[in-house]
């Protein structure tokens, strides 16, 4: 597995620029074998990674926990963007947005059984027994102060029964508690801080049907299921632990919106002050977790935005025999090597299939000169370009530059050209909407790097890049 750093950008003069915070995250590389000299007894390795967004000491620490269960993306989704996209100005948040990797980049809801059961007894044998006591030690970390464990539940949650998908045989849109209270010196009173976050969260909820309930379980009056849980490990650890249901009626990003909500009422209630990236709509979460999933391999050699990738993407240089290095702004990616190509996923979802074609690297060219829109920039490789209109390569003396789906009679060198977006064929972009194709360069026959051009006419030209240091 490797451990990379992400860069969150902030815009100065039109172009995006690496701000100074760093965000260490880890994706699984999932490769059967990792290359040509791999060893054929290789098993791959996961692991979930956790998010330290600390600001000050003079409000809780909270946890929260996404993907116990593979099956669920609302949970693990909400996690991910509290990982990446909210900014602690007061108070302490630790996320984990990718427990069970395994199971969700598998779309199960548990390869080895299901995690959320494993928390009273497991055999050491288990596959999943390491991961099972490394969230359980940062449970039990002196620092946390509440757990918050994220869900999809079946239907709505009421209190009596009215239908098949509404009574207290279902879970969604409700806060889960163990039992009414702890003896702990904060935050103990379960059922009340619980009743106080359903009142604020409903506030701001217009319809009943997906207004939240309280459910206390009563665990340690003898649900033996439940006893085997998270949260109930936590509360038997003097952690006050509540877990938190949306319902799987709901759209993945609807069931997201729904997550971030509650999850803000209790930071809100627990005077956890933040910022984040993005609208808290339902249009504006659909377009943070389905679009903008940058992917760079070999320290920005290749650069790719997957959120809308065409199901199959050809000719990707790659270096033969050489493992993979990978980076993204996402903790839900993870790559698979299938011996003749790499599945790219990301949580639940398949989101393209790279078709490698092998070259030597060459590292010689950092940046390059191109006049975009009648404008020139200086541009580093592994980079995002907004383009209206056209743009054109100044020449380097011993490169040649090539863009992918563009083709002229004789032309060997694509420097030195005025390019549109007309003149390159849709069929070979990147994206379903034509919008993203690739400007590669080499040295002789040595592939240096790339850039990402982006003909968007609705954004002004900009260059936007995800590097790794």
């Amino acid at each position: 597995m490797a451990e990379i750093i992400i860069l969150a950008c902030a815009m100065s003069h039109g172009i995006l620029k690496l701000s100074d915070m760093k965000i260490i995250i880890s994706l699984v590389l999932l490769f059967f074998s990792l290359s040509a000299t791999a060893n054929t007894g290789y098993q791959p390795s996961f692991d979930f990674r956790l998010y330290k967004k600390e600001a000050t000491d003079t409000a809780p620490t909270v946890l929260i926990i996404g993907g116990i269960q593979g099956d669920e993306p609302g949970g693990f989704n909400a996690a991910a963007l509290l990982a990446t996209e909210y900014t602690i100005t007061k108070g302490n948040l630790w996320v984990v947005p990718n427990l069970n990797f395994e199971s969700i980049i598998k779309r199960s809801r548990g390869i080895h059984g299901d995690m959320n059961r494993k928390f009273s007894e497991l055999d050491k044998n288990d596959p999943e027994y390491a991961l099972v006591q490394k969230i359980k030690a940062i449970i039990q970390d002196e620092k946390i102060d509440i757990v918050l464990n994220l869900h999809d539940g079946s239907g709505f949650y009421r209190e009596k029964y009215i239908d098949r998908l509404h009574g207290p045989q279902r879970w969604g849109q409700s806060i889960i508690i163990d039992q009414e209270k702890i003896e702990t010196q904060r935050y103990g009173e379960l059922m009340a801080l619980a009743g106080e976050v359903r009142q604020s969260v409903n506030a701001v909820i217009d319809n009943d049907e997906s207004r939240y309930r309280v459910r206390n379980t009563r665990t340690r009056e003898g649900d033996a299921e439940m006893e085997k849980t998270l949260t109930y490990f936590s509360i038997r650890n003097q952690k006050p632990a509540f877990g938190l249901e949306v319902s799987k009626e709901y759209l993945t990003h609807e069931r997201v919106y729904f997550h971030l909500l509650l999850v803000e009422s209790f930071m809100q209630n627990l005077g956890i002050k933040f910022e984040r990236s993005f609208a808290l709509k339902k249009d504006a979460v659909k377009d943070k977790i389905d679009n903008h999933v940058k992917l760079s391999i070999n320290d920005g050699k290749i650069y790719l935005d997957v959120g809308d990738a065409r199901h199959r993407l050809g000719y990707v240089p790659l270096e033969k025999s050489v493992p993979m290095d990978i980076d993204s702004n996402s903790p839900l990616l993870a790559i698979v090597n299938d011996h003749k190509g790499y599945r790219v996923r990301y949580g639940n979802r398949h989101v393209t299939y790279l078709h490698p074609q092998y070259f030597e690297y060459d590292s010689s060219l950092e940046q390059v000169t191109i006049e975009v829109d009648g404008q020139q920039q200086t541009i580093e490789l592994g980079s995002i370009v907004e383009i209206k209109n056209s743009f054109f390569v100044t020449p380097l003396p011993g490169y040649r530059a090539n863009v992918i789906g563009f083709k002229k009679t004789g032309l060997k060198n694509e420097s030195g050209v005025l390019i549109r977006r007309k003149d390159i064929a849709s069929r070979f972009s990147v994206d379903k909407a034509a919008s993203l194709f690739r400007l590669e360069f080499y040295k002789d026959k040595k592939y240096c790097g790339m850039l990402l051009l982006n003909f968007n006419n609705k954004k002004p030209a900009q260059i936007s890049s995800l590097a790794v240091h």
